[in-house]
């Protein structure tokens, strides 16, 4: 479980409660030496429960807890206050603290509050996923309270009633069919079945007669007339996944589609009007497939009229015990079986994994887990055949990277450097390229970015 320890600016915690919190409670603590380093690791959501220490120069708790609070509401917040009265333990409990601590307390009997702490956090975020489904039913499809997940399930309800059509993009394994299908059940075209298209999983030939439809004869082994995808979906959606494999020609046949509302089966003159709504999705970088000509500019903004970009579950770990939860309970009613646990080590083992194959690759993992587990109710970390730990997620900010020295020796300047560059493309990334915005990102000067970019480019050359 990971603590996040908030001190006062250049102050630690007694290194022996560290210790016997690893050892009592399997605390992992990370210390945020100063309340607004703390605010910006809270932002990540990854942290099951915070302990923060007062007195702190220029905050007083009531302060602090209401911007924790702003920032994640669901993060229990732990204070201890040595100086505070019996009246501030009454306000601050009031405004939402979950414990408060007057004095030094034994080990044992911290450690028991934060896992108290932890276990109400995780029933509260069930309860809500729970309330939130029964008013939203298409949130089924879209599990997580990190603000990735928050802002993508605004997006579905703004543009779910329209008929704009959406390009869904992200890393393979990050749930694109699962939004798209939230999508239509938002809709008022939900009374109709979504119809989903592979266009990967075809050769060109075929696809257009998959997608257009095609009558007799019209070519050598179509002995009957067959309607095509898109007259499937008319009044519907249609879910066209991996858009970015689709071949050049019958990429301008579909953006004829897309601009006239209208078909031509295959061999076919007749123009059959229709009303659908497409909802695509691609795990390529379509801008650059555009740049190597095996992509349709106009096409692409044809599609891109709202982009939802899939978070990799990576950029949001936090999410991974609602994840876990929902695929346990998930799965154990499909497969007719008792209901099952999971233990605290594995979850903590399951959310410190980087899941290079994202919530399909979690899914899996729980569905083995499942099957191989036979009657235990309880699932444990040897439940969970994963590879090595060295594949588990990056090093949070905050933290000490591990950079491994061989026996030959390094380059000290070259991996300095390269280190420094994946910081500053990956705030350039998150920003859109914005310096001004990735300076602040980073707590950096825009001149002094924009001069360490210019000396990594030189460097480089």
């Amino acid at each position: 479980m990971r603590l996040l320890w908030v001190t006062a600016e250049g102050s630690t915690p007694p290194e022996a409660e560290r210790r016997g919190l690893e050892q009592v409670g399997g605390f992992s603590a990370e210390v945020a030496s100063g309340p607004v380093l703390a605010l910006e690791d809270l932002k990540n959501s990854t942290y099951d429960v915070v302990l923060a220490e007062f007195p702190i120069p220029g905050w007083t708790p009531e302060e602090w807890l209401e911007e924790a609070q702003r920032v994640n509401s669901l993060i229990p917040v732990l204070i201890r206050h040595r100086d505070a009265s019996f009246d501030d333990a009454v306000l601050l409990t009031k405004l939402g603290a979950y414990y408060f601590f007057g004095a030094d307390a034994p080990v044992a009997e911290l450690a028991r509050v934060l896992e108290e702490a932890v276990e109400y956090r995780r029933s509260r975020e069930l309860a809500l996923f729970g309330a939130a489904l029964a008013q939203e039913p298409w949130k089924r499809f879209l599990v997580g309270e990190s603000r990735a997940v928050k802002n993508i399930a605004q997006i579905i309800r703004l543009v779910g009633p329209r008929r704009s059509t959406v390009l869904i993009t992200g890393e393979t394994g990050t749930g694109k069919e699962m939004v798209a299908r939230a999508i239509h059940l938002v809709s008022g075209r939900s009374h109709f079945p979504m119809v989903a298209v592979n266009c990967n999983a075809l050769p060109e030939t075929l696809l257009e007669a998959e997608l257009f439809g095609h009558v007799k004869g019209a070519f050598t082994g179509a002995t009957n007339q067959r309607i095509g995808r898109f007259e499937q979906a008319h009044r519907s959606t249609l879910f066209l996944d991996e858009i970015g494999d689709m071949a050049l020609d019958l990429q301008a046949k579909l953006l004829r589609v897309l601009q006239e509302r209208e078909v031509q089966r295959v061999g076919s003159s007749e123009t059959i009007r229709l009303d659908v709504r497409v909802v695509a999705a691609s795990n390529m970088d379509l801008p650059e497939r555009i740049k190597q000509g095996k992509f349709r500019e106009d096409l692409f903004y044809r599609l891109n009229v709202v982009p939802i970009r899939m978070p990799p579950l990576r950029e949001h770990p936090g999410d991974i015990p609602l994840l876990v939860h929902h695929f346990i309970d998930k799965i154990c009613r499909l497969e007719d079986v008792a209901s099952k646990r999971i233990s605290r080590e594995a979850l903590d083992r399951l959310s410190s994994y980087s899941w290079p194959g994202n919530v399909r690759q979690l899914e899996n993992a729980v569905e083995m887990a499942i099957a191989l587990s036979g009657d235990k109710q309880e699932l444990n970390p040897s439940d969970f055949a994963l590879p090595p730990l060295g594949q588990s997620r990056p090093v949070a900010a905050g933290a000490s990277p591990v950079v491994r020295v061989p026996d030959d020796g390094l380059d000290f300047e070259r991996t300095v450097s390269r280190i420094e560059r994946s910081i500053l493309d990956q705030a350039l990334e998150r920003t859109g390229g914005n310096k001004k915005l990735a300076a602040e990102m980073l707590r950096l000067k825009r001149t002094t970015l924009s001069a360490k970019l210019k000396s990594l480019e030189e460097t480089s050359v």
